[in-house]
């Protein structure tokens, strides 16, 4: 046994951190200890602060751990605060609750043939032999669920007595370790046992029970571990988009590195179709970026010496010099991924709602069983130990928790296969319970509310000028153009039916349009000033259609061909044709529907007034869409946010119930608590209805679960016996058990024919 020197707990050697220094062997009960002891003796210049790392319990937010371990509060694994890797530890957990709930299933199958074939008289044994048989066949596979399955559920049981705390796990394990207490007491030593208990020689066992009740609680242990796995998912995903190598240039010389190579100051290389390393500052070379990660846009931004890049942005088509002046944490990508964690930490868990409920319920059903006991004990008729120790029983087997365990987790499970099949993804139950109260509906534009890829939407020749001629020219020098709106008018030629043309000395005047020549004239094509520029006059009709075209947030690009104004197009990123309908829906149900996008003002403007929206706010960045959430919560909204792109999943992990379209990033998805899978507004609609349906749905298995106990404990108690001489039996209380938990399964299986 060795001591921690710096939190002074006694340490086994054997399962000690050790760190071999200046011929001395020092052992540490973590790694915490282990960096503060470097610190304190000049290993390195600060200790490290696990404020934003270390273990927390899923249960209970405010348990915060440097190492792995179990709750203190509760007896639940701990899991990391900032996942990282691959997931494998989650994946361990995962597999090791499906190796015991799956063995368990496969131990308990003899265990209730056995009992099923006793409760029928006619195969039920009658002498001796069988019943010894089956009582030692039961006691033996009912051991290895209970025990060895469900051995955790009896350690977090203990956990909560210890701290005080109790919870879910209490329940259990009262209610399985009587049932189980009872029966193989029965089994091992049934001598000891009054006569009045055996009935031809033979005493009722409750093996079954407490089979059913540890497979059942080991289920949605499974269940809620898969949900919590997929936490970090998002946070893996957003640190996959990092890039992981660099082109450095020193002196002249170009060099590969990995990304951790990397310093502030350093000269680095983007070629096109490559990552962004790091944030930094253009020097030398002019390009377009993908900056939709940060600002939810589709269109690329041109990139000149001067301009700020952001790392994780994509290089679209020139190459260019840089200079990183953050990396690390410090980059925009690291920020983000610390806002999505901190936000969906922040969360508190559903299971604490149980945990408050069962803080008064489990010290009430103890306290009833033990008076029970003492009652009949002391006043009860003869034979008094046999009737305190029957009722007392019962009444812990009545009460325990099988149909209140069963009443959310079946609805939910239901519920989500229901909205699975109309196109809603739910990660987990907390989401369902809170679309429910929804107040606010905040949503992205681009991808969301929009279709999020510009189109053009209007096509207007000149004077005099036919369309088709006028599209071809146009398409013909787009179609050699790496502009990111040339995508959008060669697909738009091509729906036309208009075929682009040979182009000779093509040229691309940066900040201003493109010019070539096509089947023997000269075609312009850009921005207003750059056909001004170029002495072609503007027709005032035409200049007026383009400030209308504006006015409705379309980017207008001019075209003139052999010097005379051809046309212009209106190029816009389109509301969806499901949108206003959605919006008016929602309307209906008594949301606010607000947009956030980092789209300009004028844009945003227009799209809100067009779908009559409650408000909108432009031009902001993940940050602000977060601190936009934040506000309205604040003033206590309860706020979903849809979104689809990566600059969403900050404000989606942070609304109450975050909403992401099928058709968008990974990340998105990652961080929103539900998906719809065709991008749809009105999947929401869907959503907030499904989510009506199945709460409901679980406030009337609650009802169930609680009038069940209610009624049962006292008439397990014996209150009847003084009126009646009823009692009921820990075999009455069984089947009243289990009737209660298929009255909870039958109304949640309502949910499948749920109208959404």
């Amino acid at each position: 046994m060795a001591r921690d020197p710096i939190c002074g707990m006694d340490v086994k050697e054997d399962k000690a951190i050790s760190l071999r220094r200046d011929g001395l062997v020092y052992y540490f009960c973590s790694e915490y200890c282990k960096e503060k002891f470097l610190a304190s003796s000049g290993g390195q210049k600060s200790a490290p602060s696990f404020g934003a790392g270390g273990y927390t319990c899923p249960m209970h937010p405010d348990v915060r751990r440097d190492r792995p371990g179990d709750c203190p509060k509760c007896g639940m694994r701990l899991e990391p605060v900032m996942p990282a890797g691959s997931g494998h530890e989650e994946d361990g957990d995962l597999r090791s609750l499906s190796v015991k709930f799956w063995t368990g299933l496969v131990c308990a199958l003899p265990v209730l043939v056995l009992t099923l074939g006793n409760m029928i008289p006619a195969v039920a044994a009658r002498s001796p032999a069988p019943y010894i048989v089956s009582s030692w066949i039961q006691l033996s596979f009912s051991t290895l669920v209970v025990v060895w399955a469900g051995g955790f559920l009896f350690a977090r049981a203990w956990q909560s007595l210890v701290h005080k705390s109790p919870n879910m796990f209490t329940l259990v394990a009262l209610g399985v370790g009587a049932a189980y207490g009872y029966s193989a007491a029965a089994v091992l030593r049934p001598q000891v046992f009054p006569q009045i208990l055996k009935k031809a020689g033979q005493i009722d066992l409750y093996f079954e029970a407490a089979v059913v009740i540890t497979l059942l609680v080991i289920l949605g242990q499974l269940l809620e571990a898969r949900a919590r796995s997929r936490t970090g998912a998002a946070i893996r995903a957003l640190l996959d988009l990092a890039a992981k190598s660099a082109h450095r240039v020193h002196d002249g010389v170009e060099e590969d590195v990995p990304a951790e190579a990397v310093g502030k100051g350093d000269i680095l290389r983007v070629r096109p179709g490559e990552k962004v390393p790091f944030d930094g500052v253009v020097i030398e070379g002019r390009s377009a970026v993908d900056e939709s990660m940060i600002t939810g846009e589709p269109m690329a931004v041109q990139k000149k010496p001067g301009d700020r890049v952001v790392g994780a942005t994509v290089n679209q088509t020139g190459t260019f010099l840089m200079r990183a002046e953050k990396i690390g944490s410090e980059t925009v990508l690291a920020q983000i991924v610390r806002m999505v964690s901190d936000a969906q930490r922040s969360r508190a868990p559903i299971q604490g709602v149980a945990d408050r409920i069962s803080a008064y319920f489990v010290p009430s059903v103890a306290g009833v069983s033990l008076l029970t006991f003492i009652v009949w004990f002391f006043v009860g008729p003869e034979p008094r130990l046999a009737h305190a120790l029957v009722n007392a029983i019962a009444v812990l087997i009545v009460a325990c928790p099988c149909a209140l365990g069963l009443a959310t987790p079946m609805s939910i499970m239901v519920g989500v296969g229901r909205g699975a099949q109309a196109g809603i993804l739910i990660k987990n139950a907390e989401a369902i319970e809170k679309a429910e109260k929804i107040t606010h509906l905040l949503t992205d534009k681009t991808g969301t509310l929009t279709e999020g890829r510009p189109r053009v939407v209007t096509a207007i020749a000149a004077p005099g000028v036919d369309q088709n001629y006028f599209l071809t020219f146009v398409v013909s020098l787009e179609k050699n153009s790496e502009h990111p709106l040339a995508r959008s008018i060669v697909d738009f030629a091509d729906e036309q039916g208009v075929r682009p043309q040979g182009v000779e000395h093509f040229e691309s005047v940066t900040g201003g349009g493109i010019r070539g020549r096509v089947g023997g004239v000269t075609v312009l094509v850009g921005k207003q000033k750059f056909i001004e520029a170029s002495g072609v006059r503007i027709l005032p009709a035409v200049a007026q259609q383009a400030l209308e075209a504006e006015g409705r947030a379309q980017t207008v690009v001019w075209a003139a061909v052999d010097g005379q104004l051809a046309g212009i197009l209106g190029i816009a990123d389109p509301v969806k044709a499901t949108t206003p309908g959605a919006v008016r829906q929602l309307h209906r149900m008594g949301l606010k529907v607000i947009m956030l996008t980092g789209d300009n003002r004028k844009t945003a403007e227009e799209i809100a007034n067009q779908l009559g929206l409650d408000g909108f706010r432009a031009e902001l960045e993940p940050k602000t869409k977060q601190g936009a959430v934040k506000e309205w919560k604040a003033k206590g909204a309860v706020v979903m946010v849809a979104g689809d792109g990566i600059n969403d999943a900050p404000a989606l992990a942070e609304a109450d119930v975050g909403m992401a379209m099928g058709t968008g990033t990974d990340v998105a998805i990652e961080s929103a608590a539900i998906t719809l899978v065709k991008g749809d507004l009105n999947g929401i609609v869907k959503t907030l209805h499904l989510s009506k349906g199945v709460m409901r749905n679980v406030r009337q298995n609650l009802f169930f679960a609680f009038v069940y106990n209610i009624l049962g404990v006292p008439i397990a108690a014996g209150a009847l016996y003084p009126f009646f001489g009823l009692l009921l039996s820990p075999v009455i209380a069984g089947a009243a058990m289990s009737f209660s938990s298929v009255s909870v399964i039958g109304n949640a299986l309502r949910l499948r024919r749920l109208k959404i």
